[in-house]
């Protein structure tokens, strides 16, 4: 074919592709439908309702649709490797096969990872093939090193499947930074309705690709049957309990709704194990209504076992077995968690935000919890309260940030009052009360600029009586913003107030007695 046809040629299919939906026809491997027929069945009945091209996986289903249709075809091939993460197309010989069998567009796994041959050689292969290439993109990175290479088209087909929980919708702000680079995005991965579909073409995607929620019947059947076993199949109900060094909540939780509350102070004096004890006896009444059962407990949990990290709080000597002792007492599986961890992943689960958080709890004293790629790190992290930072005394940083530490700083100047008062004052313009309050501020703010550099978290979350108080996260930003950070934190308070840990660890309850 003389260049100037095939010019023509790629112009035409350009053209075809543009402002248009693309089905991918890729059966589940192994399914009832990973065979010729269903493949070129897929695709015929998909062309006849709209759709302008196909995304078709192996040269055998490939040539089969090219067979049956003229419509256009993205090729490419799935391989599972023992040396590379890469799957799409990951070999030289794989392009050729695939512009053999008759697809217009090769598609290939695009991203910055080990890999049996080069973006570059890749691209190069498309080339010398005759055909058009399209880079299966996880970043924008990706999108600009593959554009370089010369690549016809990029998409967003990798992102969220290159490393951490797989995310449930698609990525529409990936379509719109590739549009800064080429009108030549293709738009896929994850679109499973119209709206999102319209998402990403309003996002500057020149064509869409949808796969699963149009020819894979296996995922289609599996998201209509897990929403109506929401309704069909009620939630389990938790036993929730949030053990603090003042008061003990103890509640029934049904899928985040809090059912079923009582609260009985906590008896500082006793034990561990006459703290387990009462909570036992004040929900005898809801015995046989729950299935598994949650504690948050002020202090360190690992594998199980309960320990102290301030004694003045609750006096635990050595290491309780609180998990062991729990579900023997209560004879159902118990999780046990730090309450600020538990109120981390409370926070978390209460919006569809699933970025990076810091949580922390500012009252009576300052405890925090970390969730790190959807994943809620235990242990003794997030224990930002008893950090020394860069004082003489020695003392953890709750000792000068919370509320027993307000309380006694207005006692010293002459005001015997609780924190609320002094904040209260603070906000009227009494001088002693601002600078006790100010004080505050400038210490927390300089915590969370720490905890920026160290984490990087996407969010800090913050709760408690002190962190929530009136005015007090406004005077927190303008302390960060006097500091003047490389990377100021993005500051946001709490949405679940005191039930966090409850809701939390409910939740917790459920999801680690899964695995």
């Amino acid at each position: 074919m003389k260049r100037k046809d095939i010019d023509n040629s790629v112009t035409v299919l350009k053209n075809t592709l543009k402002n248009a939906l693309i089905v991918s026809c890729q059966p589940i491997s192994g399914g009832a439908m990973d065979d010729s027929p269903y493949v070129v069945g897929f695709a015929l009945a998909a062309l006849s309702a709209g759709a302008v091209g196909l995304r078709i996986e192996s040269a055998r289903y490939v040539a089969a649709v090219r067979a049956a249709t003229n419509a256009p075809i993205i090729g490419l091939i799935k391989r599972d490797l023992d040396d590379s993460p890469v799957r799409i197309t990951p070999y030289l010989d794989d392009v050729k096969a695939l512009a053999e069998a008759g697809a217009d567009i090769i598609a290939f796994d695009a991203t910055d990872r080990e890999r049996p041959a080069s973006v570059e050689a890749l691209a190069q292969a498309v080339r010398d093939a005759g055909k058009l290439s399209m880079a299966d993109c996880s970043c924008f990175d990706d999108a600009r090193h593959a554009l370089a290479a010369g690549v016809d088209y990029v998409g967003t087909t990798m992102s969220g499947y290159t490393g951490g929980p797989e995310p449930v919708d698609p990525d529409i702000d990936l379509v719109t930074a590739l549009r800064q680079l080429t009108p030549n995005v293709i738009a896929e991965g994850r679109i499973r309705t119209i709206e999102q579909a319209q998402a990403a073409a309003r996002a500057g995607a020149t064509c869409v690709v949808v796969g699963s929620a149009i020819t894979r019947t296996e995922h289609v059947t599996a998201w209509f049957r897990d929403a109506l076993n929401e309704v069909y199949s009620p939630a389990p109900v938790v036993l929730a309990v949030d053990l603090g060094g003042t008061k003990t909540m103890a509640s029934l939780v049904q899928a985040g709704e809090v059912l079923d509350t009582v609260v009985l102070a906590t008896d500082r004096s006793g034990s561990a194990e006459g703290w387990l004890a009462a909570i036992a006896d004040a929900a005898v009444a809801w015995k046989g209504r729950y299935t598994a059962a949650g504690i948050a407990v002020t202090g360190a949990v690992r594998n199980g076992n309960w320990r102290a990290m301030n004694k003045a709080t609750l006096g635990i000597e050595g290491e309780f077995p609180l998990e062991t002792r729990a579900t023997e007492l209560f004879g159902v599986p118990v999780v046990v968690a730090n309450d600020a961890q538990a109120a981390a992943w409370g926070e978390f689960k209460a919006t569809p935000d699933r970025s990076d958080l810091v949580f922390m709890t500012v009252s009576t004293g300052l405890g925090g919890g970390i969730v790190s790629e959807g994943r809620l790190l235990r242990g003794v992290s997030g224990h930002f309260g008893q950090m020394r930072g860069q004082s003489d005394d020695n003392m953890p940083l709750e000792s000068r940030l919370c509320g027993p530490w307000i309380a006694a700083e207005a006692k010293r100047l002459g005001h015997d009052c609780e924190p609320r008062a002094v904040f209260s004052a603070a906000d009227a313009g009494e001088a002693w009360a601002v600078d006790i309050v100010d004080g505050v501020a400038r210490r927390f703010a300089r915590l969370c600029c720490d905890i920026q550099l160290a984490i990087d978290p996407a969010r800090i979350v913050i709760g408690g009586g002190v962190g929530l108080a009136a005015g007090f996260l406004e005077r927190v930003r303008a302390e960060i913003s006097a500091i003047g950070p490389s990377t100021a934190p993005k500051l946001q308070a709490a949405t679940l107030g005191p039930k966090a840990g409850i809701v939390g660890i409910a939740d917790l309850a459920l999801t680690d007695n899964k695995k």
